[in-house]
């Protein structure tokens, strides 16, 4: 997939782009700017959709859904 190339495979990358959106977010409240707002959602958003979008590209064998095996 060339495209999921581009992804970051470690966390750090994710978590700085949703810290950055809340804090673009919260500097758009309090100057009472709707794009600014807007933006940190986007942000938010893509680094929330892009986290497990890199697990399960680059994780050989993804998790199976559902509730885990009671251990014994």
């Amino acid at each position: 997939m060339p495209v999921a190339a581009i992804l970051p495979e470690s966390i750090g990358p994710y978590v700085s782009l949703m810290m950055a959106g809340f804090f673009i977010g919260v500097l758009g409240h309090l100057s009472r700017s709707r794009w600014l707002v807007a933006l940190g959602i986007i942000l938010v958003f893509l680094a929330a959709a892009g986290f497990p979008l890199a697990l399960n590209v680059f994780s050989d064998k993804p998790e199976p859904p559902g509730p885990l095996p009671r251990p014994y």
